[in-house]
């Protein structure tokens, strides 16, 4: 009898290091999913130099994102129906590969292809992680873990731009992309060797016609959102050709969903009320923050005078204040229970920051500016986890990976589209204001290309003078549309429903003091989908 105590003494001394250790190979994972992209910004004027074809440029991104988009909801899908141990690292190994391969690139063509096939393993990254985590941890007990996610995210964006530069400038570029090999390694054997979820086998098949519908949607959503206004006319035939391709693909996709048996996006999981708000709030997060994100170092650069090398930096007040206010959220969602007050505050403050943001002028002090940014890094703070743990919490076990995979593409759709119309606006206002201040050949010398300190210095006087106010306009047209975005996602959260959180019953009671006992409470509390000691190795 004491051999049988020791031993479930010991395992639940071993529980939650084991689900640390998991975390970690998480947190890995999606680090290389988010870190990639602002390394290789960074390297891509050197990619140029060498490898020619500035005319494709944009494709190096718009390959990667177009594969992360249109592949995340099928990842999530797979982990559903055949294991999510599985389809995580298959999705790992071809990212790994994207990234060799794009190393060794000897042309643009051959970058953008791997770069495709990069986002097509990155595009199960962000969902295996979500989706594990929601196995493996009740959502009562999922909020302590909230502030390690967003320190994560913070980690990418300050540290990509410097890491990018260091490596292009001593290493060469082709190690923006060797870099995720050894990272990937280490979580693969992590999560290879302590990590063992129950294995599944769908007797249905995947759905295949669904998956090529949504693809098209998706593909040709982003390509709207990409092009509009840059590579062609909102108004032009290609862009319209695409929009009703977008719509006529959405509509046979939904028709098509209701058809399948083992639909990649069951229509179901839209009846919570909870699911399809939380899902509206990500779309307008991601639009607020991906634009925000976007346009901020580019309105220090050009406006304040600030490296363009040290860019990451320049965002560290909102960063900062998003993951102690998550960490914060999370905290107090773990030891109440509540969460309907944290996307109303976030909404709240998502919209006061936009604005304050969108006062900036060319006399802003960068002490002011970085007010701004902390408020909006708040609301953000408050809604980036909250929004994925409160769809998580709507759904079934059996569809944790396709609420995962959802959330994430809206917010993913979301980016898309803040990054095109907030840039559109931009665009359009600098161009203008340019014009009405030099007059359109003056305007047409400056252009409404993106300068940085260093280009500024050498304008004449006036005409820098022009194009620091137009910037200074154009990113003030472009936040008040964030601001008025926010609008909605504060009047949405209003209509959120406090549904009690799975695992917030007896067994995931954690002791006062948050210890180790605690986090295995959080691996193994009643309602826990997958508990820890059947899913990790002790």
């Amino acid at each position: 009898m004491g051999d049988v105590t020791n031993k479930a003494e010991t395992s639940e001394e071993v529980k939650p290091r084991s689900v640390r250790v998991v975390l970690m190979a998480l947190m890995i994972a999606m680090l290389l999913a988010m870190l990639d992209n602002m390394i290789i910004g960074t390297a891509m004027p050197t990619i140029v130099g060498e490898l020619g074809g500035l005319e494709h440029l944009s494709w190096v991104v718009t390959a990667y994102t177009l594969a992360t988009a249109a592949s995340t909801p099928i990842w999530g899908k797979i982990g559903d129906m055949y294991g999510r141990k599985g389809a995580f690292l298959t999705s790992i190994v071809i990212f790994l590969i994207g990234s060799a391969l794009s190393g060794m690139a000897q042309d643009m063509g051959q970058l953008i292809g791997f770069r495709a096939v990069q986002g097509l393993g990155a595009g199960g990254l962000m969902v295996g992680v979500m989706a594990i985590i929601g196995d493996l941890i009740p959502p009562r007990e999922r909020g302590k873990y909230q502030g390690m996610m967003a320190g994560v995210m913070a980690l990418a964006m300050i540290g990509g731009p410097l890491v990018g530069g260091t490596i292009t400038d001593h290493m060469g570029w082709r190690w923006s992309f060797y870099i995720n090999l050894p990272l990937g390694a280490v979580a693969l054997a992590m999560v290879t060797a302590v990590l063992h979820l129950p294995k599944k086998r769908a007797k249905g098949k995947i759905d295949y016609l669904g998956a090529a519908l949504l693809t098209l949607a998706i593909t040709s959503t982003v390509l709207v959102t990409t092009w509009g206004g840059t590579e062609y006319a909102w108004g032009s035939a290609e862009i319209l050709g695409l929009i009703a391709v977008g719509v006529l693909s959405t509509a046979a996709f939904l028709y098509a969903e209701t058809k399948a048996a083992e639909p990649v996006m069951p229509l179901h999981i839209f009846r919570s009320r909870n699911f399809t708000l939380m899902s509206v709030i990500g779309f307008l997060v991601g639009f607020a923050m991906f634009g925000g994100v976007l346009y901020l170092p580019l309105f220090q650069q050009s406006v304040q005078g600030a490296s363009a090398t040290n860019s990451g930096l320049l965002l560290l007040p909102m960063l900062l204040s998003m993951m102690l206010v998550s960490l914060i959220a999370g905290r107090i969602t773990t030891s109440s229970g509540k969460y309907k007050m944290f996307p109303i505050i976030g909404g709240a403050l998502m919209v006061v920051g936009m604005f304050l943001l969108a006062q900036m002028d060319t006399g802003t002090s960068r002490l002011m500016s970085g007010v701004y940014m902390a408020i909006l890094g708040a609301g953000l703070g408050f809604l980036m986890q909250i929004t994925m743990l409160v769809a998580q919490n709507s759904v079934d076990m059996k569809d944790m990976g396709v609420a995962s995979s959802s959330a994430t593409l809206f917010r993913t759709l979301g980016g898309s589209f803040g990054v095109a119309l907030m840039g559109s606006l931009f665009t359009t206002q600098v161009t203008n204001t340019m014009a009405d201040r030099l007059g359109p050949e003056a305007a047409g010398a400056a252009g409404s290309a993106q300068l940085d300190a260093a280009s500024l210095a050498k304008l004449p006087e006036a005409i820098r003078e022009a194009y620091q106010y137009a910037v200074a306009a154009g990113t003030h047209s472009a936040f008040l549309l964030g601001a008025g975005v926010a609008v909605l996602g504060f009047l949405a959260a209003w209509f959120v429903k406090e549904v009690p959180l799975k695992g917030a019953g007896p067994a995931a009671k954690a002791p006062a003091d948050g210890g180790a006992d605690g986090d295995a409470d959080a691996a193994t509390g009643d309602g826990g989908p997958a508990r820890a000691h059947e899913a990790l190795a002790h």
